[in-house]
């Protein structure tokens, strides 16, 4: 399997209504200093409609500039369809919504 696979499949496991970081996708997938891959990989992913990417976001809960998810704009409307309150400076209280693997 190859690391981009890892990363989708660990992606594919946040649920609706909850964010993950790239540093916190990057651990789960065993490579903890593999957050800039983590973003690459998800940010070429090929699977958009199955793959909720679109719920990764920075360190800071921030939502990202990618041009694969539409750019932050884009990125804040489908997390609020999900349920996710997003700031007028395009962050998310990750103390509210971030997801915990092992709950």
């Amino acid at each position: 399997m190859s690391f981009y696979d890892k990363v989708y499949d660990v992606v594919k496991k946040i649920p609706k209504g909850r964010v993950a970081t790239y540093g916190q996708i990057a651990v789960l997938c065993g490579s903890p200093r593999a957050s800039r891959a983590v973003g690459y990989a998800l940010h070429f992913n090929p699977d958009p409609e199955h793959t909720p990417c679109f719920r990764v976001v920075n360190r800071f809960g921030g939502c990202a500039e990618a041009f694969a998810f539409g750019g932050k704009a884009v990125q804040a409307a489908r997390l609020k369809e999900d349920g996710i309150e997003v700031s007028d400076d395009f962050t998310v209280d990750l103390e509210k919504y971030q997801w915990n693997p092992f709950e």
